[in-house]
């Protein structure tokens, strides 16, 4: 039942109120007028510019010019108005006895002047940088307004490929830049929130024949707080943030309170959401004497639309509003934002609120600034979209015969005379598949997850030359997950009287650091020194968990619940555990400086050095690990004459090294206590002497910008070995443990990343907007450890193997493979006529892409603004698992169409006689189902599609006579279509977003299109 949607219609009264409240909040004080001046801001083609910032200085006095460029606001006899805008140099007016002012306000053409937020959340002029960097703005970020903001910015940067969960609104999202580096670890990047790391703890459980996605940091995020991103996406960049910068840096800063006049923004969206994706399904032939199967050679007319008919219509609706202002001393940012979102599963709800408070003080004479900030999030999400077999509506739907009626089951519960309850209403007992909506509604699944991250700064600048900065900050998350199994689910996976999964857990994260900033010039030569200190403590997964499964039990087991039904603590069987949960504790203490010396603003060398001591080394010797880093830029432009079209023109170099952080709880592993009493010994070797991983990373660069700067390229080569990597191997008989863990190993990450800006149209009335990001990665094992005779699994289930060997890659799938002659034909067996397979899994291909390309525009004409975003991964595999299961069941359309045609077309051999044709059935029974050929279905993992559109327009209401400054109003639509898809699902939606099931279709979610409006308003 679709939850109401909810309109809040607030009347003009309740608006003054409001803002009324808001100028309190920001300090701002009302400026008494004296004078009237009018007055139009022009660029230097004589165009107006609509939306400049007047501002009396000094006070929270100001207007913004409308769609003609003019202006009329009153102000103080002595005023100097301060005149600025986007991408143009900021002017300072005395008004002395003037009525009426013009302006021409000059492009700032200077790209590269522009500073850009770096590791620690130290800012830096973009053009000294000697790293690769790319900034996403939160114009960007929030043109579609996805969800979750991580996902929306996939295809718009280099070298960075985005997965999302396929488990819909609230789901978890995989970044990875410049490709895996570590065998055990994460290659993740590290996330930063105002220069502070941010708790990311992605959860999912994918074990038997269960899967589902938790969500992680990143959806509790509100993106509409983001002013902008910067991806440092090499440990070159990040090397300041130690060991959790290996993987690279999302760096993300918040929205502030500006100086001026009180803004109110206010931002509402609808969008609706199709399943677009299902599989290839035949709804011709049913099944044979009431099989679950559909393998009759009889065709008949059978209903074709209950698979689609059993999808809803989604919806999402995202407001957020905001209140921003101050004075010269104080500034204050205030934003609500709430999601509500139904998905394309029916029941499926994502409720999310996030609050946010910013403010900001000077003191002794503005030597001292004091920030605050807090932010509280909470969401709640009831049946989560799942994946896999067991617990996941798509496979009744998908399986059900042909030949019966879905409605007959609509009623998914019969009441038993013989229980005195009621009783799922299916037509087989199947460990694969119930009754699709006694799943929904009969065993819900429910998560609750708050969190509030603190923050405190205080800097004070000594001098113009020397600063301080101190901050504080705390992170802390509560979860609760919930999921009821009433009596007569899944024997499977329910004992008779139900199934109770209850988890409950907690992270936080203290953090604390103190930076001192020195910046001086002498002469020709720039001195930029950094220099700190941080510590930060970590906990993880700290909790406790039951669960009454019990599987193989056949619906018996001890672990039944004292009464049906009854999801209550004090109805757990006697001997039911409170089992303690805890992922991970680390405390981590660093030593850090940089220096960055300029020459002639053409020449930058960067040098820093890092040293960390690390709570998961104690005991080793090895706790305290140094790693160093430099780079060098090059500005071509400045030291020598350029032709006129090279606006600007540099090359860059960079060299770091980085500790990579290792496992919790390997130094000395301890025995625990079981849920049983008693007691599971530790069969691990202590690994007294572990070292930290080390990843060592050069890249060079280049950056060019020509023709007024409406053609740039930058362009990035890579080169990353990663050592010392953290390996099991099996213990030697007789010494008393299983395993023991060694350091060893190479891993090499290389490739190109580019990004190709071009301004193909720029007039007074059309402006296009374009960029093309490119990249290439190649990872390669290069050695593991001579004792290790297996490749090392990162993930697996029936017949489907993700693993690696010396020589190979991380991300190569093994399958069984069709057993052939020396000829390439399919083996028969002599006697049955079934296709053989190996009697081990294989490789057959690498999960991740060759190279990934996206394609983003923007138009503008007037008013009026098109974007659209055209994304593509090329090479690589996916494994579907459902296709596999939908031949065997004799559901899939090419199981239809070989009967069609009476046969099956193969290549095979059998008795030494070449075969061409085999029996439908014999064919796709033994290829399909749970544990049959994978080679079969590995697919070409390449799509193009269109990501994202947005057409907009800008209104102006001062010109209505309304109340409100602008406002602008936009179609937007996602994931319309696919140029190409050579996989029988959507690829880029993951099976869940850990590196072990990648691009792995079993039962996923399908994917889908979503179609909808947004409305922006300010005031």
């Amino acid at each position: 039942m679709k939850m109401k949607k909810e309109m809040i219609f607030v009347k003009a009264d309740t608006w003054r109120r409001i803002f009324f409240t808001a100028c309190i909040l920001v300090g701002s004080l009302s400026v008494y007028a004296q004078k009237q001046i009018s007055g139009t801001v022009k660029d230097a083609l004589g165009d107006p510019v609509a939306g400049a910032n007047i501002v009396e200085k000094g006070t929270t006095n100001g207007v913004t010019t409308n769609p003609d460029g003019n202006f009329s606001l009153s102000v103080g006899n002595n005023a100097v108005l301060e005149i600025s805008y986007i991408g143009y140099v900021k002017q300072e007016i005395s008004v002395g006895s003037q009525t009426h002012i013009n302006v021409t306000l000059l492009e700032d053409t200077q790209v590269l002047e522009e500073v850009v937020v770096t590791a620690l959340g130290i800012r830096r002029q973009e053009k000294t940088l000697t790293y690769a960097q790319q900034q996403v703005s939160s114009e960007e970020l929030l043109k579609v307004r996805d969800i979750n903001f991580a996902a929306a910015m996939s295809g718009k940067m280099a070298g960075a490929e985005i997965k999302k969960s396929a488990s819909g609104a609230g789901g978890s999202t995989k970044m990875l830049l410049r490709g895996n580096k570590s065998l055990s670890g994460s290659s993740s990047p590290l996330f930063v929130i105002d220069g502070v790391p941010m708790a990311n703890n992605r959860r999912s459980y994918a074990g038997g024949m269960e899967a589902y996605d938790m969500g992680d940091g990143l959806s509790q995020i509100n993106p509409d707080d983001i002013e902008s991103i910067t991806i440092l996406k090499g440990s070159n960049a990040a090397a300041m943030y130690g060991s959790q910068g290996a993987n690279g840096v999302v760096v993300i800063t918040t929205k502030k309170g500006e100086e001026g006049k009180v803004t109110v923004n206010f931002n509402t969206g609808t969008t609706f959401e199709t399943v677009t994706y299902l599989p290839e399904l035949q709804f011709k032939y049913g099944s044979v004497n009431g099989a679950k199967e559909s393998w009759s050679y009889d065709a008949g007319n059978y209903d074709d639309k209950f698979v689609k008919d059993f999808f809803d219509t989604g919806f999402s609706e995202i407001n957020s509003f905001s209140v921003s202002g101050g004075t010269s001393k104080m500034t204050t940012f205030f934003s609500y934002g709430n999601v509500l979102s139904e998905g394309t599963s029916p029941t499926n709800r994502y409720l999310k609120h996030n609050f946010t408070l910013r403010e900001s003080a000077k003191f002794l004479n503005d030597k001292l600034t004091l920030t605050s900030s807090i932010r509280v999030s909470a969401e709640k999400l009831h049946n989560r979209q799942p994946a896999q077999y067991y617990l996941n509506p798509l496979t009744a739907i998908y399986f059900f015969p042909r030949d019966r009626n879905i409605n007959d089951f609509k009623e998914y519960q019969l009441w038993s005379e013989e229980r005195n309850m009621y009783v799922q209403n299916w037509f087989v007992q199947d460990h694969h598949q119930s009754n699709p909506w006694w799943i929904l509604n009969k065993q819900p699944r429910d998560e609750d997850t708050k969190r509030l991250i603190g923050n405190v700064a205080l800097n004070y600048d000594f001098s113009e030359k020397l600063s301080l900065a101190l901050r504080g900050n705390y992170d802390y998350t509560t979860r609760v997950y919930e999921r009821k199994h009433a009596a007569t689910s899944n024997a499977t996976t329910t004992p008779t009287n139900g199934r109770y999964d209850y988890e409950e857990s907690k992270d936080n994260v203290s953090y604390a650091d103190a930076i001192m900033t020195y910046n001086d010039k002498f002469g020709d030569f720039s001195l930029n020194a950094v220099a700190g200190a941080s510590y930060q403590r970590s906990v993880y997964g700290d909790g406790f968990t039951i669960n009454t499964r019990s599987y193989g039990s056949g619906g018996g087991g001890s672990q039944n619940l004292l009464y049906p039904n009854i999801f209550e603590f004090q109805n757990l069987p006697t001997n039911q555990k409170f089992n303690s949960i805890f992922s991970s504790r680390l405390i981590k203490e660093s030593l850090f400086a940089s220096l960055t010396f300029g020459f002639r603003d053409m020449i930058y060398l960067d040098l820093s050095g890092r040293n960390d001591w690390a709570s998961s080394l104690a005991g080793t010797g090895n706790e305290s690990y140094f790693y160093p880093s430099f780079g060098l830029t090059l500005i071509l432009n400045e030291m020598f004459s350029m032709p006129e079209a090279i606006n600007f023109a540099k090359v860059r170099a960079s060299h770091a090294i980085v500790g990579n952080e290792v496992p919790f709880n390997v130094v000395n592993p301890q025995h625990s206590i079981n849920a049983t009493n008693g007691i599971s010994r530790n069969t691990v070797m202590p690994f007294t002497t572990m070292k930290p991983e080390m990843i060592k990373s050069t890249e060079f660069g280049i950056d060019l910008r020509t023709f007024d700067n409406r053609l740039g390229l930058d362009f990035t080569y890579y080169y990353i070995n990663s050592q010392n990597q953290f390996i099991s191997l099996p213990a030697l008989a007789g010494s008393g443990y299983t395993s023991y863990y060694v350091n060893a190993g190479k891993i090499v990450n290389q490739g190109i990343e580019a990004t190709l800006r071009i301004v193909p149209i720029k007039t007074s009335e059309w402006t296009w907007e374009s960029a093309f990001n490119y990249s290439h990665n190649r990872n390669k094992v290069v050695r593991l450890h001579k004792d290790l005779q297996n490749p090392i699994g990162t993930g697996g289930t029936e017949g489907y193997e993700s693993k690696f060997e010396a020589g190979g890659s991380i991300s190569d799938i093994w399958v069984y493979k069709y057993l052939r002659d020396d000829a390439g034909r399919i083996i028969l067996d002599d006697a049955t006529g079934v296709p053989l397979k190996t009697q081990t899994t294989e490789k057959i291909g690498n999960l991740e892409p060759k190279w990934i390309l996206g394609w983003n525009n923007t138009i503008d004409y007037k008013d009026f603004s098109l974007s659209f975003l055209i994304s593509g991964k090329f090479g690589g595999v996916t494994f579907s698992q459902t296709e596999s299961m939908l031949d065997g069941y004799g559901v899939s359309k090419r199981s239809a169409e070989a009967r069609d045609r009476g046969y099956e077309i193969i290549n095979a051999v059998r008795n030494g006689q070449a075969v061409t044709q085999i029996d439908p059935k014999l064919w796709y029974t033994s290829i399909g189902d749970r544990n049959g050929v994978g080679e079969a279905y590995v697919f070409d993992r390449t799509n193009v599609r269109l990501s994202q559109v947005a057409l907009s327009y800008r209104l102006n209401f001062k010109k209505m006579g309304l109340p409100l400054d602008y406002a602008t109003l936009s179609l937007i639509a996602q994931n319309l279509f696919f140029f190409v898809n050579k996989s029988p699902f959507d690829p880029e939606l993951a099976f869940e977003t850990s590196r072990n099931f990648q691009s792995y279709d079993n039962f996923n979610w399908p994917g889908s299109r979503s179609i909808g409006f947004n409305l922006n308003v300010t005031f």
